[in-house]
This record gives structure tokens, C-alpha cells and sequence, in this order.
């Protein structure tokens, strides 16, 4: 007996579908966490997206990120399915090659500055040309670090930039080491208290978000998961707008902090905005020039561009607002 007409023309269309579009789910999802994200260290600490996935029989796994450089890495090498990173880390890493999205916002913080010493003679950023700046390239505090000399008139060839990862950065600079440093906190904030370190320079428009990162292929893939995802990074963005007290005590725990740190590091943090949109475009394309001047893209690459198929923020507009944030609570 023949196959009836529709059943071949089904038959011939899922042998034309794409794989990515009938992948399965799954038997592990790996998510970053890090001191300059204090919502996965709620997530990690509370168990919610393992309470989330449990009914699909999905493991989480977590691997910590020292640096937006760091996450970028273990995402692009298919270490880790979700990567924290600061905005601007993201721009860069998708201007040169690299398939990332961004699917969420977790927080806008001022979380970097030009930091100097307790009694250094430094007074502004123009004193710095000639001098030794500690910074991990690829992240935050470098990129504004090039945007605050730029403003001053001096680019990275008009001082030594010194290429240490933020702890080491901050221990350089706190042994004299490095004349300055691009801080990170909660690094940065615990220079403040512990050492009586200065911040030389801030600029909150200089200072990226911090956002959530996915591969291309894992937001084809995976779209379902990743608003399990978004949703669990949800609940946790609105525990720390509602406990304030008890998130900086959990950042001190997990970062072996003074909880005066944590606390100076959250208050330079705004939870308020989590959907990716116009506003983190606009910032994002703002510091394109510097990219491009600084030579840190590829010559004639279209940076614009590359900010507008990074921020995908289409699955968060989904789990925003609706109802699929009380699965975890059974409401």
C-alpha cells in the first residue's frame, strides 16, 4: 500500500528542517557564576533553576568566571552554556567573530573606575601618561580604561598597560607594583576600604551592563530552556531588590568579603532594568569608535551591526511579565 501524498511531503520536509531545530534537551545545563554578578550567586546559592529543571530531570552544573574574559572564553570553547560578562566584553567578542548573544540584563552597575593608591601624588587622568596601569583586557575595566584616556586626550600607547587578572590587579597596585589599576569590584570596593585606595576617575556612561550570554547555536537550540533560565535569573533579581541586607551578606560569604564591601559594592548597583533593549543598544553603540580606534576589531568591521545581532531580546520579553515566573514557587 502507498504512503498517502501528505505523509511523504512531512517526510521529505523534517529531512530538510535543520538539525539545531529538533535538538533535545539537555541532560545538563552549565551556568557561570561570579563576584560581579550577584544575582547567579543568589541563583547558585538558593537552588532555583535546580528546583526549576527538576521535573525535566536536568542537571546544572556551575563553574566560576574571574572576568568577562574568562566567561567569554569557557562559552565560546563550549565550556559553559550561559556566560556573565559585562555588555560592552560581549560588543567585543561578537564584533570579532565569535556567535554570542545576549538574552538578559542582570544588573547596571558601576562597577569599574580608575583606582590609585592611598597617598598616591596621582590627581587626574592626564598624570597618568608614562605610568603603569594594571588591567585584564577583553573586560570592562579595560575598555574603560581606553575610554577614559581617550576623553583625556591619551591613548594605550601613552602609558604600560600591565595584563593581570582583577585580583592580581588589585593586589599590584595595593604592593606598588602598577601606578593605577581598572578596578572590578567587589575587588575595587574592598581596595577601598581595606587599603584606602582612591578612585581617580569614574564614569557611570563608561560603565557596560552586566548581561547574560548564550551561543547562537544554544539560543536556536535551546529556546525553551533558556526562558527556564531567564526566569530562574528573575526570581532571583527580585529577591535582591527585596533583600538587599541579606544579598550583600551572601556576596560576602561567597567573595570572603567584609560585608561593608559588599555592601559598598551593591550600592553601586541597579537591579531595575532586565530586559535587554533601545536604552543597552544605544550605550553599546556608543563606545563603538573606541573599538575601532583602538584597533581591537577588525579593520572595516561594522560594530553597529555586530550590537544589533548581539542583544536578542526576545525570550526575556516572553518570560517578563507573564506567568511562567511562578512555576518554581507552585503558584
Amino acid at each position: 500500500m502507498k504512503a498517502p501524498v501528505w505523509r511523504k511531503h512531512l517526510a521529505a520536509l523534517l529531512l530538510t528542517l535543520p538539525t539545531a531545530a529538533l535538538a533535545s534537551e539537555p541532560d545538563e545545563v552549565r551556568l557561570d557564576y561570579a563576584y560581579y554578578a550577584p544575582t547567579s550567586l543568589i541563583l547558585k546559592d538558593q537552588g532555583i533553576l535546580e528546583r526549576r529543571l527538576a521535573d525535566r530531570n536536568i542537571s546544572v552544573r556551575w563553574v566560576q568566571s574571574l572576568g568577562s574574559n574568562r566567561a567569554l572564553e569557557y562559552l565560546n570553547s563550549n565550556s559553559i552554556d550561559f556566560g556573565s560578562t559585562a555588555g560592552l566584553a560581549s560588543v567585543l567578542s561578537r564584533a570579532n567573530g565569535s556567535p554570542v548573544k545576549v538574552i538578559y540584563v542582570a544588573s547596571r552597575p558601576e562597577w569599574t573606575a580608575l583606582v590609585v593608591p592611598q597617598g598616591s601624588p596621582i590627581q587626574n587622568v592626564a598624570d597618568l601618561r608614562g605610568k603603569k596601569i594594571a588591567a585584564t583586557k577583553g573586560t570592562d575595566p579595560y575598555l574603560f580604561l581606553l575610554r577614559t584616556l581617550n576623553e583625556a586626550g591619551l591613548d594605550k600607547d601613552d602609558v604600560e598597560i600591565i595584563h593581570l587578572q582583577h585580583p592580581d590587579g588589585r593586589v599590584a597596585l595595593e604592593q606598588g607594583r602598577v601606578d593605577a589599576w581598572a578596578g572590578l569590584d567587589p575587588h575595587m570596593a574592598a581596595s577601598e576600604i581595606q587599603a584606602g585606595s582612591r578612585l581617580l576617575s569614574r564614569n557611570l556612561d563608561f560603565n557596560s551592563y552586566g548581561v547574560l550570554n548564550v551561543s547562537d547555536t544554544f539560543a536556536r537550540e535551546q529556546p525553551e530552556l533558556i526562558k527556564e533560565v531567564i526566569a530562574a535569573y528573575e526570581e532571583a533579581r527580585q529577591w535582591a531588590l527585596a533583600h538587599p541586607e541579606d544579598t550583600a551578606a551572601l556576596l560576602a560569604k561567597e567573595a570572603g568579603l567584609p560585608l561593608e564591601v559588599a555592601r559598598l559594592q551593591l550600592s553601586r548597583t541597579d537591579f531595575s532594568n532586565p530586559l535587554p533593549g533601545a536604552e543597552h543598544v544605544a550605550a553599546l553603540k556608543a563606545a563603538a569608535s573606541i573599538l575601532v580606534e583602538e584597533e581591537l576589531v577588525r579593520r572595516g568591521t561594522d560594530v553597529a551591526a555586530a550590537v544589533d545581532q548581539l542583544i536578542s531580546p526576545q525570550l526575556a520579553a516572553e518570560v517578563i511579565g507573564t506567568g511562567h515566573l511562578a512555576k518554581a514557587s507552585g503558584e
